[in-house]
Protein backbone atom coordinates (compact mmCIF):
# COMPACT_ATOMS: atom_id res chain seq x y z
CA UNK A 1 0.00 0.00 0.00
CA UNK A 2 1.47 3.43 -0.96
CA UNK A 3 2.47 5.88 1.78
CA UNK A 4 -0.53 8.19 1.18
CA UNK A 5 -3.07 5.37 1.63
CA UNK A 6 -1.14 3.99 4.61
CA UNK A 7 -1.35 7.39 6.28
CA UNK A 8 -5.10 7.50 5.60
CA UNK A 9 -5.49 4.07 7.23
CA UNK A 10 -3.45 5.23 10.22
CA UNK A 11 -5.58 8.38 10.54
CA UNK A 12 -8.71 6.21 10.76
CA UNK A 13 -7.04 4.02 13.39
CA UNK A 14 -6.16 7.09 15.46
CA UNK A 15 -9.71 8.47 15.17
CA UNK A 16 -11.20 5.11 16.19
CA UNK A 17 -8.72 4.66 19.05
CA UNK A 18 -9.35 8.13 20.51
CA UNK A 19 -13.08 7.46 20.06
CA UNK A 20 -13.14 5.45 23.30
CA UNK A 21 -11.87 8.38 25.35
CA UNK A 22 -14.45 10.63 23.69
CA UNK A 23 -17.22 8.18 24.63
CA UNK A 24 -16.02 8.22 28.24
CA UNK A 25 -16.11 12.03 28.27
CA UNK A 26 -19.65 12.18 26.82
CA UNK A 27 -20.96 9.60 29.30
CA UNK A 28 -20.21 11.95 32.19
CA UNK A 29 -23.25 14.03 31.18
CA UNK A 30 -25.32 11.92 28.78
CA UNK A 31 -26.76 8.48 29.67
CA UNK A 32 -25.51 5.67 27.39
CA UNK A 33 -28.69 4.81 25.48
CA UNK A 34 -29.57 8.47 24.95
CA UNK A 35 -26.00 9.09 23.75
CA UNK A 36 -26.37 6.22 21.28
CA UNK A 37 -29.66 7.66 20.01
CA UNK A 38 -28.22 11.16 19.64
CA UNK A 39 -25.15 9.85 17.82
CA UNK A 40 -27.14 8.07 15.14
CA UNK A 41 -29.69 10.86 14.92
CA UNK A 42 -26.81 13.15 13.90
CA UNK A 43 -25.60 10.54 11.42
CA UNK A 44 -29.08 10.06 9.92
CA UNK A 45 -30.24 13.69 9.67
CA UNK A 46 -30.26 15.51 7.38
CA UNK A 47 -28.18 13.03 5.36
CA UNK A 48 -30.97 10.50 4.84
CA UNK A 49 -32.53 13.04 2.44
CA UNK A 50 -29.35 13.12 0.33
CA UNK A 51 -28.35 9.44 0.24
CA UNK A 52 -30.51 6.87 -1.51
CA UNK A 53 -31.23 3.54 0.09
CA UNK A 54 -28.39 1.10 -0.77
CA UNK A 55 -29.05 -0.60 -4.09
CA UNK A 56 -29.94 -4.29 -4.25
CA UNK A 57 -30.36 -4.45 -0.47
CA UNK A 58 -33.62 -5.71 1.03
CA UNK A 59 -35.30 -3.91 3.90
CA UNK A 60 -34.88 -7.08 5.97
CA UNK A 61 -31.10 -7.07 5.55
CA UNK A 62 -30.91 -3.33 6.14
CA UNK A 63 -32.91 -3.66 9.36
CA UNK A 64 -30.73 -6.58 10.49
CA UNK A 65 -27.65 -4.44 9.86
CA UNK A 66 -29.13 -1.53 11.86
CA UNK A 67 -30.09 -3.75 14.80
CA UNK A 68 -26.80 -5.63 15.06
CA UNK A 69 -24.25 -2.99 14.08
CA UNK A 70 -25.83 0.11 15.59
CA UNK A 71 -28.61 -0.63 18.11
CA UNK A 72 -27.12 -3.58 20.01
CA UNK A 73 -23.43 -2.97 19.36
CA UNK A 74 -23.27 0.60 20.59
CA UNK A 75 -26.01 0.31 23.22
CA UNK A 76 -24.00 -2.50 24.83
CA UNK A 77 -20.63 -0.73 24.39
CA UNK A 78 -21.78 2.62 25.78
CA UNK A 79 -23.63 0.90 28.65
CA UNK A 80 -20.59 -1.23 29.48
CA UNK A 81 -18.40 1.86 29.69
CA UNK A 82 -21.07 3.70 31.67
CA UNK A 83 -21.27 1.03 34.39
CA UNK A 84 -17.57 0.54 34.82
CA UNK A 85 -15.16 -0.26 31.98
CA UNK A 86 -12.47 2.28 31.16
CA UNK A 87 -11.83 3.51 27.62
CA UNK A 88 -8.56 1.60 27.32
CA UNK A 89 -10.02 -1.74 28.40
CA UNK A 90 -13.09 -1.20 26.18
CA UNK A 91 -10.92 -0.54 23.12
CA UNK A 92 -9.08 -3.79 23.82
CA UNK A 93 -12.00 -6.05 24.76
CA UNK A 94 -14.05 -5.00 21.74
CA UNK A 95 -11.44 -6.53 19.40
CA UNK A 96 -12.74 -9.99 20.31
CA UNK A 97 -15.36 -9.33 17.63
CA UNK A 98 -12.79 -10.88 15.26
CA UNK A 99 -13.13 -14.24 16.99
CA UNK A 100 -16.88 -14.03 17.41
CA UNK A 101 -17.13 -13.33 13.68
CA UNK A 102 -15.03 -16.41 12.90
CA UNK A 103 -17.12 -18.62 15.21
CA UNK A 104 -20.42 -17.36 13.76
CA UNK A 105 -19.10 -17.86 10.22
CA UNK A 106 -18.43 -21.50 11.12
CA UNK A 107 -21.96 -21.88 12.51
CA UNK A 108 -23.93 -20.09 9.78
CA UNK A 109 -21.74 -20.18 6.67
CA UNK A 110 -20.04 -23.53 7.31
CA UNK A 111 -16.63 -21.90 7.04
CA UNK A 112 -13.70 -23.76 8.54
CA UNK A 113 -11.83 -22.47 11.57
CA UNK A 114 -8.27 -23.72 11.23
CA UNK A 115 -6.24 -24.91 14.23
CA UNK A 116 -4.16 -21.72 14.02
CA UNK A 117 -7.29 -19.55 14.27
CA UNK A 118 -8.52 -21.65 17.21
CA UNK A 119 -5.20 -21.13 18.99
CA UNK A 120 -5.40 -17.39 18.31
CA UNK A 121 -8.92 -17.25 19.73
CA UNK A 122 -7.82 -19.19 22.83
CA UNK A 123 -4.89 -16.83 23.46
CA UNK A 124 -7.14 -13.76 23.14
CA UNK A 125 -9.82 -15.36 25.34
CA UNK A 126 -7.16 -15.86 28.04
CA UNK A 127 -6.52 -12.11 27.83
CA UNK A 128 -10.20 -11.34 28.44
CA UNK A 129 -10.32 -13.79 31.36
CA UNK A 130 -7.19 -12.13 32.77
CA UNK A 131 -8.97 -8.76 32.63
CA UNK A 132 -11.96 -10.33 34.40
CA UNK A 133 -9.75 -11.38 37.31
CA UNK A 134 -8.82 -7.74 37.92
CA UNK A 135 -12.22 -6.27 38.73
CA UNK A 136 -12.49 -3.06 40.67
CA UNK A 137 -11.44 0.47 39.72
CA UNK A 138 -11.83 0.80 35.97
CA UNK A 139 -13.10 -2.75 35.36
CA UNK A 140 -16.16 -4.60 36.61
CA UNK A 141 -17.65 -7.87 35.45
CA UNK A 142 -21.01 -6.43 34.36
CA UNK A 143 -19.34 -3.76 32.26
CA UNK A 144 -16.92 -6.27 30.73
CA UNK A 145 -19.83 -8.61 29.94
CA UNK A 146 -21.71 -5.77 28.20
CA UNK A 147 -18.64 -4.86 26.11
CA UNK A 148 -18.32 -8.51 25.07
CA UNK A 149 -22.02 -8.45 24.10
CA UNK A 150 -21.13 -5.43 21.95
CA UNK A 151 -18.34 -7.46 20.32
CA UNK A 152 -20.79 -10.30 19.63
CA UNK A 153 -23.31 -7.85 18.13
CA UNK A 154 -20.57 -6.41 15.92
CA UNK A 155 -19.76 -9.95 14.77
CA UNK A 156 -23.39 -10.51 13.76
CA UNK A 157 -23.24 -7.18 11.94
CA UNK A 158 -20.15 -8.36 10.06
CA UNK A 159 -22.04 -11.42 8.81
CA UNK A 160 -24.97 -9.25 7.72
CA UNK A 161 -22.52 -6.94 5.91
CA UNK A 162 -21.06 -9.95 4.14
CA UNK A 163 -24.53 -10.97 3.01
CA UNK A 164 -25.34 -7.44 1.84
CA UNK A 165 -22.21 -7.43 -0.32
CA UNK A 166 -20.61 -4.43 -2.03
CA UNK A 167 -22.72 -1.30 -1.61
CA UNK A 168 -22.13 2.38 -1.00
CA UNK A 169 -20.90 2.25 2.61
CA UNK A 170 -21.95 5.82 3.48
CA UNK A 171 -25.46 5.14 2.20
CA UNK A 172 -25.58 1.93 4.25
CA UNK A 173 -24.44 3.77 7.40
CA UNK A 174 -26.92 6.64 6.93
CA UNK A 175 -29.90 4.37 6.30
CA UNK A 176 -28.85 1.92 9.00
CA UNK A 177 -28.64 4.84 11.43
CA UNK A 178 -32.08 6.06 10.35
CA UNK A 179 -33.68 2.64 10.94
CA UNK A 180 -31.98 2.31 14.33
CA UNK A 181 -33.61 5.45 15.76
CA UNK A 182 -37.06 4.06 16.73
CA UNK A 183 -35.47 1.14 18.59
CA UNK A 184 -32.89 3.32 20.34
CA UNK A 185 -35.55 5.88 21.22
CA UNK A 186 -37.76 3.26 22.86
CA UNK A 187 -34.82 1.70 24.74
CA UNK A 188 -33.62 5.08 25.99
CA UNK A 189 -37.14 6.07 27.11
CA UNK A 190 -37.82 2.76 28.87
CA UNK A 191 -34.51 2.54 30.74
CA UNK A 192 -33.28 6.10 31.11
CA UNK A 193 -36.19 8.56 31.00
CA UNK A 194 -35.88 9.02 34.76
CA UNK A 195 -32.42 10.50 34.11
CA UNK A 196 -33.66 13.11 31.65
CA UNK A 197 -34.09 16.60 33.08
CA UNK A 198 -34.35 20.03 31.53
CA UNK A 199 -31.44 21.12 33.72
CA UNK A 200 -29.22 18.43 32.22
CA UNK A 201 -29.95 19.66 28.69
CA UNK A 202 -29.56 23.33 29.65
CA UNK A 203 -26.20 22.73 31.30
CA UNK A 204 -24.80 20.36 28.69
CA UNK A 205 -21.16 21.36 28.35
CA UNK A 206 -19.35 22.27 25.14
CA UNK A 207 -17.13 19.25 25.84
CA UNK A 208 -20.10 16.85 25.60
CA UNK A 209 -21.48 18.54 22.47
CA UNK A 210 -18.04 18.32 20.85
CA UNK A 211 -17.81 14.65 21.88
CA UNK A 212 -21.18 13.92 20.25
CA UNK A 213 -20.07 15.68 17.05
CA UNK A 214 -16.84 13.67 17.06
CA UNK A 215 -18.75 10.39 17.40
CA UNK A 216 -21.12 11.29 14.57
CA UNK A 217 -18.77 12.78 12.00
CA UNK A 218 -15.05 11.90 12.18
CA UNK A 219 -15.69 8.43 13.65
CA UNK A 220 -18.68 7.48 11.51
CA UNK A 221 -18.53 9.42 8.25
CA UNK A 222 -14.78 9.83 7.80
CA UNK A 223 -13.85 6.52 9.46
CA UNK A 224 -16.36 4.30 7.64
CA UNK A 225 -15.96 6.22 4.38
CA UNK A 226 -12.17 6.00 4.21
CA UNK A 227 -12.13 2.43 5.48
CA UNK A 228 -14.58 1.22 2.84
CA UNK A 229 -12.63 3.14 0.15
CA UNK A 230 -9.41 1.38 1.21
CA UNK A 231 -11.12 -2.02 1.23
CA UNK A 232 -12.40 -1.38 -2.29
CA UNK A 233 -8.85 -0.68 -3.55
CA UNK A 234 -6.70 -3.13 -1.60
CA UNK A 235 -7.06 -6.71 -0.30
CA UNK A 236 -8.70 -7.06 3.13
CA UNK A 237 -5.54 -8.84 4.31
CA UNK A 238 -3.61 -5.62 3.64
CA UNK A 239 -6.11 -3.26 5.27
CA UNK A 240 -7.44 -5.32 8.20
CA UNK A 241 -4.14 -5.57 10.16
CA UNK A 242 -4.25 -1.81 10.78
CA UNK A 243 -7.08 -2.48 13.27
CA UNK A 244 -4.51 -4.16 15.52
CA UNK A 245 -3.36 -0.63 16.34
CA UNK A 246 -6.79 0.52 17.58
CA UNK A 247 -6.33 -0.81 21.16
CA UNK A 248 -2.76 0.52 21.16
CA UNK A 249 -4.08 4.00 20.34
CA UNK A 250 -6.96 3.47 22.79
CA UNK A 251 -4.59 2.65 25.67
CA UNK A 252 -2.24 5.51 24.80
CA UNK A 253 -5.06 8.07 24.46
CA UNK A 254 -6.60 6.89 27.74
CA UNK A 255 -3.30 7.30 29.56
CA UNK A 256 -2.54 10.73 28.05
CA UNK A 257 -6.00 12.33 27.97
CA UNK A 258 -7.85 10.90 30.98
CA UNK A 259 -4.84 9.65 32.95
CA UNK A 260 -5.90 6.02 32.96
CA UNK A 261 -3.36 3.91 34.86
CA UNK A 262 -1.46 1.26 32.90
CA UNK A 263 -0.39 -1.36 35.45
CA UNK A 264 1.49 -4.46 34.35
CA UNK A 265 -1.66 -6.63 34.29
CA UNK A 266 -3.31 -4.39 31.66
CA UNK A 267 -0.26 -4.50 29.45
CA UNK A 268 -0.08 -8.29 29.82
CA UNK A 269 -3.78 -8.64 28.94
CA UNK A 270 -3.25 -6.37 25.93
CA UNK A 271 -0.28 -8.50 24.86
CA UNK A 272 -2.40 -11.67 25.03
CA UNK A 273 -5.30 -10.25 23.02
CA UNK A 274 -3.14 -8.59 20.36
CA UNK A 275 -1.03 -11.77 20.08
CA UNK A 276 -4.23 -13.75 19.58
CA UNK A 277 -5.30 -11.34 16.83
CA UNK A 278 -1.91 -11.62 15.10
CA UNK A 279 -2.01 -15.42 15.23
CA UNK A 280 -5.57 -15.32 13.86
CA UNK A 281 -4.55 -13.08 10.94
CA UNK A 282 -1.15 -14.46 10.00
CA UNK A 283 -0.48 -17.95 11.37
CA UNK A 284 -2.10 -19.82 8.46
CA UNK A 285 -0.01 -17.92 5.92
CA UNK A 286 3.17 -18.51 7.91
CA UNK A 287 2.46 -22.24 8.03
CA UNK A 288 1.74 -22.38 4.28
CA UNK A 289 5.07 -20.67 3.49
CA UNK A 290 6.91 -23.23 5.57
Amino acid sequence: MPLKESLLALSVVVIWGVNFVVIQVALHEIPPLLLTFLRFFCVAFPWVFFFKKPKNTSWKLLLSYALSMFVLDFAFLFSGMYVGVSSGIASLALQTQVFFTAALAVMFFKEKMTPAKQIGALIAFCGIVFVGFHTGGDVNLLGLFLVECAALSWAFGNLVSKKIGHVDMLSLVVWGSFLSLPFLGVLAYCFESHLWTIETVKHLSIKSIAALAYLAYPVTFFGFGIWSWLLSRYPATTVAPFTLLVPVVGFTASALLVHEALPAWKLFAALLIVTGLIVNLYADRWLVRK
